[in-house]
């Protein structure tokens, strides 16, 4: 048996915003984005190339879902985008205006640095040795 995680959901305010943000500012592209009635809608991003697992961008339904957009791993880092080349997608990045929260660091693992998205997710740019 062969298994991947293959879609991960992240709790947004709008999915517009979203959806602008990822293909945008961090490059993703729009996999899919299907109306399901009463307001809801299955969007799916993903990085260029096919690689790695999708973000399924789900808009919060309730307070308790809107409470957790932007703070889903309580402060921490809670997804990694890996890249081919660090000080390319670093710069990239930066000059479409996203905010990163440290400067690069060359730790033994690689290269990385901590953004933040619209809502304040905390990400690692990283590259691996």
């Amino acid at each position: 048996m062969s298994t991947a995680i293959a879609t991960v959901t992240l709790v947004v305010r709008d999915y517009d915003a979203a959806i602008a943000f990822y293909c945008d500012r961090i490059g993703f592209v729009l996999v899919a984005d299907t109306e399901l009635g009463g307001g809801k809608r299955w969007v799916l991003v993903a990085p260029p190339g096919g690689r790695g697992a999708r973000l399924l961008l789900a808009q919060a339904d309730g307070d308790a879902q809107a409470d957790r957009v932007g703070d889903q791993t309580g402060g921490r880092v809670g997804f990694f985008l890996e890249s081919d080349d660090f000080e390319r997608d670093h710069e990239a990045f930066s000059a479409r205006g996203v905010r990163f929260l440290e400067a690069p660091r060359h730790e033994a693992y690689g290269s990385v640095a901590v953004f933040e998205d619209l809502y304040g997710n905390r990400w690692d740019l990283i590259q691996p040795r």
